[in-house]
């Protein structure tokens, strides 16, 4: 079976605006780390908008620092799900998930592979609450934003996880993954 594992940033007070976090090369090669884990993204419909106009194909040259480059290039061509029900069709190696999302989540995990990396904030707190999150990780960046989105909020009851993994960027960012306590 395949984990869920749920990657996002967020400021040392649970914004997860991905405007405000501290972007560098240390960043984005931990971001293609955990990219390697998984064989398949599944998204949210505003994540994968927001990753698409990011992240499809090439950039005009200088348009962004070349260490970008790798990041670019691997999330690019990996295979992606989407989850909505306003999107008619998708595509950027893309397959829209539609009904039961319990079930269509269930399906994947089931499928063979390395597993399964899901972002953003409203997709994962449903996973979240459905119990379906395998390993959280959880960027912390050294700044207070003062504003949300927050990471997990009004999620609809208490989930206990634990430490199994963490170090530190040379920004400071802090990588902390946990996953779920039985």
């Amino acid at each position: 079976m395949r984990p869920l594992r749920y990657s996002i940033n967020v400021t040392l007070d649970g914004c997860c605006d991905h405007r405000v976090g501290v972007v560098d090369e240390g960043l984005h090669l931990n971001a293609i780390a955990t990219l390697e884990r998984a064989d398949a993204l599944l998204f949210g419909r505003v994540t994968y908008e927001m990753m698409e106009a990011g992240w499809r194909g090439a950039s005009p040259p200088g348009a962004r620092p070349a260490w970008m480059d790798a990041f670019a290039r691997t999330i690019d061509a990996a295979r992606k799900y989407v989850v909505s029900s306003t999107l008619t069709h998708v595509d950027w190696n893309a397959e829209l998930l539609r009904g039961d999302l319990r079930a269509a989540v269930e399906r994947l995990k089931a499928e063979p592979g390395k597993g399964i990396l899901t972002g953003g904030v409203t997709l994962p707190k449903a996973l979240a609450a459905l119990g379906l999150i395998d390993e959280y990780e959880i960027l912390v960046h050294p700044r207070i934003a003062g504003h949300g989105p927050w990471l997990l909020d009004g999620i609809p009851s208490l989930v206990d996880i634990r430490l199994v993994h963490r170090h530190e960027l040379d920004t400071g960012v802090m990588v902390m993954r946990y996953e779920p306590r039985s």
